[in-house]
């Protein structure tokens, strides 16, 4: 066996590695400047911006919260499923 077959399982993953570098270095490129910045844009914009929000007259509900101590608790389906009352324990 030479040396060079021992390793040979890493050539896919090399090449896998190569094709992701590549990928990335392409999908992390600078964004073309292709966006509208005319003025006809920026006055659509400042009336957009201008306008009252739909929802700006509404109350907002209030927002309950359960009170949150950190464990997972699950309610039990009934008070007294199997467990015996508080005060009848044998004292033997």
């Amino acid at each position: 066996m030479e040396p060079v077959e021992i390793l040979a399982w890493l050539a896919p993953s090399g090449v896998v590695l190569l094709v992701m570098m590549a990928w990335a270095t392409w999908a992390g490129r600078p964004e073309r400047e292709e966006t509208d910045r005319s003025d006809a844009a920026y006055e659509r914009f400042a009336q957009a911006i201008a306008r009252e929000h739909p929802g700006a007259g509404r109350p907002r509900p209030p927002v309950v919260r359960d009170r949150s101590t950190g464990i997972a608790v699950r309610p039990s389906r009934s008070t007294s499923a199997g467990r015996p009352a508080s005060g009848s324990h044998d004292a033997s």
